[in-house]
């Protein structure tokens, strides 16, 4: 058996690259289980958590779905909705900003619960974000096949994954992300543009292609970090700056519940959604 010069303790490539090798195979095998984890439905609340920040990211998941309803009906049942008219855009827009600015949010509540623990990892956060870039990646293909020249190239997910990797450093910074948050929703103000195709992800592109979803870098990055901001304004260390009751509120335990299983919610809804209106008849088969 081959073995290293000079070794005392019996290393051996052999014994080396077999180990290797199990690594290589554990690691596919331990990351599709965390992608399992990651979608896997909470049917009872999660008492640990701020019921707050969870029943505003429920009532972002009714906005949302109301939203892709309506577009539904316009885009595959022939409806007469103005989608690109002021209300929806704005519908669109407050509900994106809502689950984009909950992401800085969880991200300073995550850090001020390590910290309070005495474990500040960023191992956790960092798998907890390729998960999430990775259901994106998931989107991308099947709307790939359902529309080619519009399939989603950087959507929510792909965003959201991404913010989590280069916002979570600046957790433990609410200042420094109130600045550097204020600059990147002013930038698209400035009258500079690229034309890479390959850059679209970052923003500021001047054409950007045509997707059913997008959200670059600049600006939205910018009210991620705004929402670690105003968590460290609103739960300074983790805690309610304000008082409300211990316990969920019983009708609002529905939404907590629904903000509980965002992730979830989010890549069932519209095939759900579709899958009704074909059903009553709604949308034509042929369609």
């Amino acid at each position: 058996m081959n073995r290293f010069p000079g070794s005392s303790n019996g290393f051996s490539v052999t014994s080396y690259t077999g180990e290797w090798s199990l690594f290589l195979v554990q690691l596919p095998m331990a990351y599709g289980r965390a992608l399992v984890q990651s979608v896997r439905p909470v049917l009872r609340l999660r008492a640990h958590r701020l019921w707050e920040v969870d029943v505003v990211r429920g009532i972002a998941i009714v906005l949302m779905v109301i939203y892709h309803l309506a577009w539904d009906l316009w885009g595959l049942a022939g409806w007469p909705i103005d989608m690109y008219g002021l209300f929806w855009r704005t519908w669109q827009r407050i509900t994106a900003g809502t689950f984009i600015g909950l992401v800085g949010v969880s991200l300073h509540l995550r850090y001020q619960r390590m910290h309070r623990q005495g474990n500040v990892s960023s191992l956790p956060v960092y798998r907890r974000a390729l998960t999430i870039f990775t259901w994106g990646i998931v989107i991308s293909i099947a709307t790939y096949f359902f529309q080619p020249e519009m399939y989603i190239r950087f959507g929510i997910l792909h965003f959201i994954g991404t913010a989590i990797f280069l916002a979570w450093p600046l957790a433990r910074a609410p200042w420094l992300s109130l600045s550097l948050g204020s600059v990147l929703l002013l930038l698209p103000n400035f009258p500079w543009r690229h034309q890479s195709p390959w850059l679209e992800w970052v923003g500021m592109a001047q054409f950007p292609r045509p997707a059913f979803d997008y959200f670059p870098l600049v600006p939205w990055l910018g009210l991620v970090l705004l929402g670690i901001f105003f968590g460290h304004l609103l739960w300074p260390r983790g805690q309610r700056r304000f008082s409300l009751p211990l316990q969920t509120p019983g009708p609002l335990r529905w939404l907590q519940l629904a903000g509980q299983n965002a992730l979830l919610l989010y890549l069932i809804h519209q095939p759900v959604l579709i899958t009704l209106l074909i059903l009553v008849g709604v949308i034509p088969l042929g369609r």
